[in-house]
This record gives C-alpha cells, sequence and structure tokens, in this order.
C-alpha cells in the first residue's frame, strides 16, 4: 500500500494524478499547510524538505520506501508501474525534459506570482512584473511545444502533462482573469487542457484530498 501525504495544491495533485491514472491503491493522509501540519516531527522523518507531496511505498522492491519531491515520485511510480515513462530512448528523455522543466521553471515561477498577485499585502510592482514577464515567457514555450506534438513528451501522454497541468489549470483559472495580457493566447495550451482534464484519473486526481 501506498500512503500520500499531500494537500490542495498542484504539487500535491501531481501525485494523486498519477495514483489514479495507475490505479495503485493508496490511503491520503491530509498535511494541512495552511496549519504548519508539515511541520510536525511526524512529516519531518518522511519529507525533509517540510513540503508536500511525499508518499511511503510499503511494498518497494526493498521494503518500505519514503520519497519526497514531486518530480522524484512522479519517476518512482512510472518505473515502479512501467507506465507513463519510456524505459530509453528520445520519448523518455523528452518526457523528463519537460518535468524537469516544470520543476525547475514552470511550477516556481506560477507560485511566486500567485504570491505577489493575489496573496502578498503590499503586491509590489517590481516582483509582479517580474513574475508575470517570465511565466508568460514560460507558457509561450508551452504552448509553441504543444502546437507541434499533442503532448509534451511528442505522442502519447505521460508524466510530464501530469507534472505540468495542475499548475497550468491553476493559471488558467487565476492569471487570465487576474492578468490576461500574461496568459495572452494560447490555443494549444487550452486544447491540451482540455483533452488532459476530460481523463477521469485526472478528475478523480484533481479532488484528493477532500478536505
Amino acid at each position: 500500500m501506498i500512503t500520500l501525504y499531500t494537500w490542495t495544491t498542484p504539487n500535491g495533485r501531481k501525485v494523486s494524478i498519477m495514483l489514479e491514472e495507475l490505479g495503485l491503491p493508496y490511503v491520503v493522509k491530509p498535511v494541512d499547510i495552511g496549519k504548519d501540519e508539515q511541520f510536525s516531527s511526524e512529516f519531518l522523518a518522511i519529507a525533509p524538505n517540510n513540503k508536500i507531496p511525499a508518499i511511503i511505498d510499503d511494498e518497494a522492491e526493498d521494503g518500505p520506501l519514503s520519497i519526497f519531491e514531486s518530480g522524484a515520485i512522479l519517476v518512482y511510480l512510472a518505473e515502479k508501474t512501467d507506465r507513463l515513462l519510456a524505459p530509453s530512448g528520445a520519448e523518455r528523455y523528452k518526457a523528463l525534459e519537460w518535468t524537469f522543466w516544470q520543476m525547475g521553471g514552470l511550477g516556481p515561477m506560477l507560485g511566486q506570482l500567485g504570491f505577489f498577485m493575489t496573496r502578498s499585502k503590499d503586491k509590489p510592482p517590481e516582483a509582479v512584473e517580474r513574475f508575470s514577464t517570465e511565466s508568460a515567457r514560460l507558457l509561450g514555450v508551452m504552448d509553441k511545444r504543444l502546437s507541434e506534438a499533442p503532448y509534451l513528451a511528442g505522442d502519447d501522454y505521460s508524466i510530464a502533462d501530469i507534472a505540468c497541468y495542475a499548475w497550468t489549470q491553476a493559471a488558467f483559472t487565476m492569471i487570465r482573469q487576474a492578468a490576461p495580457a500574461v496568459w495572452g493566447e494560447r490555443p494549444s495550451i487550452e486544447r491540451w487542457l482540455k483533452t488532459v482534464g476530460a481523463r477521469p484519473a485526472v478528475q478523480r486526481g484533481m479532488a484528493v484530498p477532500k478536505v
């Protein structure tokens, strides 16, 4: 059995979507980051960076295994099941390329933009401008890629799409309304959002955890 430690954030929902896609049995332990539950000693033993998501796989090859960092969890679950990540070749590395692109770029930039645009008391113009500009650039990179292929890694749905979906959906609902110039014209992203969002496993995963 897999135990998923998560909360209602794009990073958390990457893993619940992945587990739903794979059909693996799992139990959910909500970690309410609004109440600082991620700083508990129990969670620290699993996730030394005090960030969700994290998992414990009681049936790992060498015994119970805890993993933190959403990208590492996606790769682990893909390799555990031989699904959603090609075992070798260009398709594998395209999927990893776009997964790490999300981890290092899209997620952090959209997260910072969301904070300074909606939650910061001061909304400092320099920070809003900085993260708006970079978020717009990244969305342009993504839209161009999706104009060339149905999915981020190519012809097949993969962990790259799972990594990017929840963050992009959040941007679609938040940025498009609050800062339409940042969202701009993204027809290929919008096509992809509809395609991925129609998957039953994605819909189930986006509803985890139930709080």
